[in-house]
């Protein structure tokens, strides 16, 4: 059975370099992608994949902020040195054999949303993400797994109502009620995870929360009525774009170093 292995790239690379207390340095840079590169390949080696998919971001806009100019503005920038590092790194991982997928104005999530949507569709085999991204855990529900790479557990359907209190295919919506603060997500004002994942539960999908929000009493109500149109442009955003033009074919990602 084949098995895709998408990295979320940065995931794995900032975590890494932000885990060091030292400033800013091409050194640091330097360091923290060695380190980068051995959590690759001990992601590699241990989910022994059939292909392996490297997603980074471009950088710069992409196609949410031509829907919402205030996206990712409270986000601390890459730092200059990391930046400059990348392409050297995406060069490492080329002669390791990975084929790197960094595409214009899409994210790293779009991109592996697109690519294990299209895998799962076609009925390839299994889908590890590795990831510990939010937005990522919506594809759960379409059959595929998250693993954790830095606290080594995989992340499934009963993990994600664990820890927000809906299932996987409800995630998009109880992001958007909340919204994000990471990535200046608006969501509905004062609603957070717990009133969110309650009206889910009562309501059973966002259209419907909003279709009861008519009569629902009191100020939740009246910011639900209020803020309609920010909830669903919250909704686009936090909504994985699985249509991409990813630019490389099942071949171009098969890993044969077995």
């Amino acid at each position: 059975m084949a098995r895709l292995l998408a990295i979320d790239g940065l995931n794995i690379v900032r975590r890494v370099y932000e885990a060091s207390p030292e400033p800013d340095s091409a050194e640091k840079a330097d360091i923290a992608l060695r380190h980068a590169l051995s959590s690759f390949k001990k992601l590699i080696n241990g989910h022994a994949p059939t292909h392996v998919l490297p997603a980074f971001d471009f950088g710069g806009p992409t196609w949410r902020h031509a829907l919402y100019a205030g996206y990712r503005e409270g986000r601390a920038p890459m730092p200059a040195e990391l930046r400059a590092a990348l392409p050297a790194f995406y060069e490492k991982l080329a002669g390791f054999g990975l084929r790197v997928v960094v595409i214009p104005e899409v994210e790293a999530d779009d991109v592996i949303g697109t690519a294990v949507m299209r895998w799962l569709h076609e009925g390839r085999g299994d889908a590890v993400v590795a990831s510990t991204d939010k937005d990522l855990h919506g594809l759960i529900a379409y059959g595929a797994l998250l693993w954790d790479h830095f606290k080594g557990e995989w992340h499934d359907h009963a993990w994600v109502e664990r820890k927000f209190g809906v299932p996987p295919e409800l995630l998009p919506d109880l992001l958007a009620l909340m919204g994000d603060v990471t990535d200046s997500i608006p969501g509905v004002s004062k609603v957070g995870l717990k009133t969110g994942a309650k009206l889910l539960r009562a309501y059973g999908n966002l259209d419907a929360v909003m279709a009861g929000a008519g009569i629902l009493k009191g100020p939740l109500g009246e910011r639900l009525r209020k803020e309609r149109d920010i909830l669903y442009l919250s909704r686009q955003l936090v909504q994985l774009k699985t249509d991409v033009r990813l630019g490389v074919t099942w071949n171009m990602l098969a890993w044969d170093h077995h």
